[in-house]
């Protein structure tokens, strides 16, 4: 029999009448009947006061907290909060179970429940940890205005997985470790076991490394614009296995990591200037004077814009149906409304210009040639050209 003198207990008779004395003797499961009872009732004073000590902790830390601004205390009381009524319930059966004599079967399987239990509840709570952490760290790299930083950002569901299957794995090795589980044999065989199963989902273990790759390597942040293919987008989330991006017309679109680091991707968010190229025709009727004074217009209608930093101006080209001049400049934001202001106010300012000084925009013609002949073979009584809008 287990020795129950540390409970302050010699004799069992002692305690109760006389009358009850045979009935407390009485064994069940190879104990008796008052070890159990005294059993349940150290189980029901040890979980009432697990949960009167979480509620009374979280009431007065949560108080405390709300007079300080640091965020550690916070995440105390978080972590009391979030202890779950089933850990402290099969930690309690455990430790209540000393007091009996059980077999050995008995008080492993007691045991392995008391550590799963508290090994689940580690990874539960780890969450809120992990969060912690990745919050304080985007705190620290904050921009000098306040911004967070766009790297670290898009990289918190990547850190946060990976962080949650590193203690994931750590916990069950140590769930199996308190169970009395020899560990080395197992983690051979998961060895060997992840070999086979890494042939088995290489698909999806591409995707895993794509993703490690986009956070290291930065191809694109969350907000950046980019093209793929003949897709476009600003990038959403960053995830484990695909990338989500919502589309200019409003759908979200969804990549594959490994697809997408396999494809040529345009940044926009990265572009410093935007280089911009567009052409002006007129007609060629424009005498030669007032050609001549078109590409100092198109100059002086780039640089009335404050952000618009001309390149060249130049007549091009004698065109099909127009004399083409080209106009390079560059817009010093990546902005894309930015660009079509100025590009908009060009316009408009060549529209005018073009209408003071007498000069047509061309646009597509097309000449007919008639052709009228006499019946005796003589020369054409007439050739008639007409032009028409093409």
């Amino acid at each position: 029999m287990k020795d129950r003198s540390f409970l302050g207990i010699q004799n069992a008779d002692a305690l109760v009448p006389e009358v009850a004395k045979e009935w407390l003797r009485f064994e069940l499961v190879g104990n008796p009947v008052w070890a159990w009872i005294l059993a349940i009732g150290l189980f029901l004073v040890s979980i009432g006061v697990l949960l009167l000590a979480r509620r009374i902790a979280v009431r007065r830390l949560g108080r405390l907290a709300m007079r300080t601004t640091s965020k550690l205390d916070d995440l105390l009381v978080a972590v009391l909060a979030d202890i779950r009524w089933w850990a402290m319930t099969a930690f309690s059966v455990f430790l209540v179970s000393q007091v009996l004599v059980l077999p050995d079967r008995a008080v492993w399987i007691l045991r392995a429940v008391a550590m799963v239990a508290l090994g689940v509840q580690a990874l539960i709570t780890s969450r809120l940890i992990i969060d912690y952490l990745i919050g304080a760290l985007m705190q620290a790299k904050r921009g000098p205005s306040g911004e967070v930083d766009a790297s670290l950002q898009s990289a918190t569901t990547i850190i946060r997985f990976l962080a949650t299957l590193f203690i994931g794995a750590l916990t069950i090795l140590l769930t199996l470790a308190n169970m009395g589980i020899e560990i080395t044999p197992l983690i051979t065989g998961l060895g060997i076991g992840g070999v086979a199963v890494a042939l088995a989902s290489q698909a999806m273990l591409s995707d895993v490394f794509a993703s490690l790759s986009i956070l290291f390597d930065k191809p694109f942040l969350v907000g950046d614009f980019i093209i793929v293919g003949d897709k476009m987008g600003t990038v959403e989330n960053i995830g484990v296995k695909t990338t989500r991006v919502r589309a200019l017309s409003g759908e979200q679109l969804v990549f594959s990591n490994s697809d997408l680091l396999g494809s040529r991707i345009q940044n926009f968010k990265r572009m410093q200037q935007r280089r911009v190229v567009f052409a002006v025709g007129i007609t060629y009727e424009t005498p030669a004077e007032k050609v001549e004074k078109v590409p100092t217009i198109l100059a002086e209608a780039v640089r009335a814009n404050a952000i618009a930093r001309l390149d060249r101006a130049h007549f091009k080209s004698f065109g099909d149906y127009a004399l083409q001049f080209e106009v390079v400049y560059y817009v010093d934001s990546p902005d894309y409304n930015r660009y079509m202001d100025t590009q908009q106010a060009i316009n408009l300012t060549l529209f005018r210009r073009f209408a003071a000084e007498g000069i047509n925009f061309a646009y597509p013609t097309s000449v007919e040639i008639q052709r009228f002949e006499s019946q005796d073979g003589r020369p054409p009584a007439r050739i008639k050209t007409v032009g028409a809008e093409a």
